[in-house]
Protein backbone atom coordinates (compact mmCIF):
# COMPACT_ATOMS: atom_id res chain seq x y z
CA UNK A 1 0.00 0.00 0.00
CA UNK A 2 2.85 2.35 0.78
CA UNK A 3 4.34 1.55 -2.62
CA UNK A 4 1.12 2.68 -4.23
CA UNK A 5 1.20 6.06 -2.45
CA UNK A 6 4.91 6.35 -3.08
CA UNK A 7 4.34 5.80 -6.82
CA UNK A 8 1.60 8.43 -6.88
CA UNK A 9 3.82 10.88 -5.01
CA UNK A 10 6.73 10.21 -7.39
CA UNK A 11 4.45 10.66 -10.40
CA UNK A 12 3.06 13.97 -9.10
CA UNK A 13 6.53 15.28 -8.28
CA UNK A 14 8.07 14.14 -11.56
CA UNK A 15 9.39 16.79 -13.95
CA UNK A 16 7.23 15.54 -16.84
CA UNK A 17 4.01 15.81 -14.86
CA UNK A 18 4.95 19.23 -13.48
CA UNK A 19 5.70 20.48 -17.00
CA UNK A 20 2.36 19.17 -18.31
CA UNK A 21 0.60 20.65 -15.29
CA UNK A 22 2.18 24.05 -15.99
CA UNK A 23 0.97 23.92 -19.59
CA UNK A 24 -2.53 22.95 -18.40
CA UNK A 25 -2.54 25.86 -15.92
CA UNK A 26 -1.49 28.34 -18.62
CA UNK A 27 -4.20 27.05 -20.98
CA UNK A 28 -6.78 27.26 -18.17
CA UNK A 29 -5.78 30.86 -17.34
CA UNK A 30 -6.02 31.84 -21.00
CA UNK A 31 -9.47 30.22 -21.28
CA UNK A 32 -10.65 31.94 -18.11
CA UNK A 33 -9.43 35.28 -19.42
CA UNK A 34 -11.17 34.69 -22.77
CA UNK A 35 -14.42 33.78 -21.02
CA UNK A 36 -14.25 36.91 -18.86
CA UNK A 37 -13.65 39.08 -21.93
CA UNK A 38 -16.52 37.34 -23.76
CA UNK A 39 -18.89 37.85 -20.81
CA UNK A 40 -18.00 41.54 -20.57
CA UNK A 41 -18.40 41.95 -24.33
CA UNK A 42 -21.82 40.31 -24.42
CA UNK A 43 -23.02 42.26 -21.40
CA UNK A 44 -21.95 45.48 -23.11
CA UNK A 45 -23.56 44.56 -26.44
CA UNK A 46 -26.78 43.19 -24.97
CA UNK A 47 -29.54 45.34 -23.58
CA UNK A 48 -29.48 43.48 -20.26
CA UNK A 49 -26.92 45.77 -18.63
CA UNK A 50 -28.62 48.84 -20.01
CA UNK A 51 -31.96 47.89 -18.51
CA UNK A 52 -30.75 46.27 -15.30
CA UNK A 53 -27.81 48.41 -14.34
CA UNK A 54 -27.18 51.44 -16.50
CA UNK A 55 -30.67 52.95 -16.24
CA UNK A 56 -30.64 52.65 -12.47
CA UNK A 57 -27.16 54.13 -12.29
CA UNK A 58 -28.16 57.12 -14.42
CA UNK A 59 -31.27 57.67 -12.29
CA UNK A 60 -29.24 57.56 -9.08
CA UNK A 61 -26.54 59.92 -10.31
CA UNK A 62 -28.83 62.47 -12.00
CA UNK A 63 -31.83 62.19 -9.66
CA UNK A 64 -34.03 61.96 -12.77
CA UNK A 65 -35.72 59.15 -14.65
CA UNK A 66 -33.55 57.56 -17.34
CA UNK A 67 -36.18 58.04 -20.03
CA UNK A 68 -36.80 61.75 -19.36
CA UNK A 69 -35.73 62.86 -22.85
CA UNK A 70 -37.92 60.21 -24.46
CA UNK A 71 -40.89 61.13 -22.28
CA UNK A 72 -40.43 64.86 -22.95
CA UNK A 73 -40.35 64.17 -26.69
CA UNK A 74 -43.50 62.03 -26.43
CA UNK A 75 -45.17 64.76 -24.41
CA UNK A 76 -44.37 67.40 -27.03
CA UNK A 77 -46.02 65.14 -29.61
CA UNK A 78 -49.13 64.92 -27.42
CA UNK A 79 -49.31 68.69 -27.07
CA UNK A 80 -49.04 69.04 -30.85
CA UNK A 81 -52.00 66.68 -31.25
CA UNK A 82 -54.11 69.22 -29.38
CA UNK A 83 -53.31 71.78 -32.09
CA UNK A 84 -54.98 69.59 -34.70
CA UNK A 85 -58.69 70.15 -35.43
CA UNK A 86 -59.52 66.49 -34.83
CA UNK A 87 -61.37 65.19 -31.80
CA UNK A 88 -59.91 61.74 -32.48
CA UNK A 89 -56.39 63.18 -32.10
CA UNK A 90 -57.38 64.86 -28.83
CA UNK A 91 -58.73 61.56 -27.53
CA UNK A 92 -55.57 59.78 -28.57
CA UNK A 93 -53.48 62.44 -26.79
CA UNK A 94 -55.42 61.87 -23.55
CA UNK A 95 -55.02 58.08 -23.80
CA UNK A 96 -51.29 58.36 -24.51
CA UNK A 97 -50.79 60.86 -21.68
CA UNK A 98 -52.29 58.43 -19.18
CA UNK A 99 -50.13 55.69 -20.65
CA UNK A 100 -47.00 57.75 -19.93
CA UNK A 101 -48.13 58.31 -16.34
CA UNK A 102 -48.93 54.61 -16.02
CA UNK A 103 -45.45 53.63 -17.23
CA UNK A 104 -44.02 56.02 -14.64
CA UNK A 105 -46.05 54.38 -11.88
CA UNK A 106 -44.82 50.96 -13.00
CA UNK A 107 -41.18 52.15 -12.96
CA UNK A 108 -41.75 53.49 -9.47
CA UNK A 109 -42.79 50.02 -8.35
CA UNK A 110 -46.56 50.36 -8.11
CA UNK A 111 -48.15 47.03 -8.95
CA UNK A 112 -51.53 46.12 -10.29
CA UNK A 113 -53.36 44.93 -13.36
CA UNK A 114 -54.47 48.38 -14.50
CA UNK A 115 -53.74 52.07 -14.13
CA UNK A 116 -56.64 52.36 -11.69
CA UNK A 117 -55.20 49.69 -9.40
CA UNK A 118 -51.80 51.38 -9.44
CA UNK A 119 -53.39 54.78 -8.83
CA UNK A 120 -55.15 53.42 -5.73
CA UNK A 121 -51.71 52.74 -4.22
CA UNK A 122 -50.54 56.34 -4.66
CA UNK A 123 -50.78 58.44 -1.52
CA UNK A 124 -51.80 62.12 -1.54
CA UNK A 125 -48.35 62.99 -0.17
CA UNK A 126 -46.79 61.47 -3.28
CA UNK A 127 -49.10 63.17 -5.75
CA UNK A 128 -50.58 66.55 -4.85
CA UNK A 129 -53.28 66.46 -7.52
CA UNK A 130 -54.38 62.88 -6.89
CA UNK A 131 -58.09 63.73 -7.04
CA UNK A 132 -57.60 65.55 -10.34
CA UNK A 133 -55.77 62.53 -11.73
CA UNK A 134 -58.75 60.36 -10.76
CA UNK A 135 -61.07 62.74 -12.62
CA UNK A 136 -58.79 62.69 -15.67
CA UNK A 137 -58.73 58.90 -15.48
CA UNK A 138 -62.54 58.85 -15.54
CA UNK A 139 -62.51 61.00 -18.68
CA UNK A 140 -59.97 58.67 -20.25
CA UNK A 141 -62.15 55.67 -19.39
CA UNK A 142 -65.15 57.38 -20.98
CA UNK A 143 -63.09 57.92 -24.13
CA UNK A 144 -62.02 54.29 -24.27
CA UNK A 145 -65.30 52.61 -23.31
CA UNK A 146 -67.88 54.95 -24.85
CA UNK A 147 -67.43 55.48 -28.60
CA UNK A 148 -70.05 58.26 -28.54
CA UNK A 149 -68.24 60.23 -25.83
CA UNK A 150 -67.62 63.82 -26.96
CA UNK A 151 -64.35 65.39 -25.86
CA UNK A 152 -63.89 69.12 -26.16
CA UNK A 153 -60.55 70.75 -26.76
CA UNK A 154 -60.76 72.45 -23.37
CA UNK A 155 -61.33 69.10 -21.64
CA UNK A 156 -58.40 67.55 -23.48
CA UNK A 157 -56.13 70.45 -22.52
CA UNK A 158 -57.27 70.22 -18.89
CA UNK A 159 -56.61 66.47 -18.76
CA UNK A 160 -53.14 66.91 -20.25
CA UNK A 161 -52.40 69.69 -17.75
CA UNK A 162 -53.45 67.38 -14.90
CA UNK A 163 -51.22 64.56 -16.13
CA UNK A 164 -48.34 66.97 -16.76
CA UNK A 165 -48.60 68.32 -13.22
CA UNK A 166 -48.63 64.75 -11.89
CA UNK A 167 -45.52 63.90 -13.89
CA UNK A 168 -43.82 67.07 -12.62
CA UNK A 169 -44.75 66.21 -9.02
CA UNK A 170 -43.23 62.76 -9.54
CA UNK A 171 -40.02 64.34 -10.85
CA UNK A 172 -40.29 63.08 -14.40
CA UNK A 173 -40.09 66.56 -15.97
Amino acid sequence: MTDFFQNISNFINSADFQQNLLIAKIVAYILILLFIVAILYFLRVSSYMRFRFWQDMVEILTFRFYAVKKIEKQWQGLVKKLELPSEAEWKLAVIEAESILDETFQRMGFSGESFGERLKQVKPEQLKNLEDVWEAHKIRNNIVHDPDYRLSLDQAKKVLEIYEKALRDLGVF
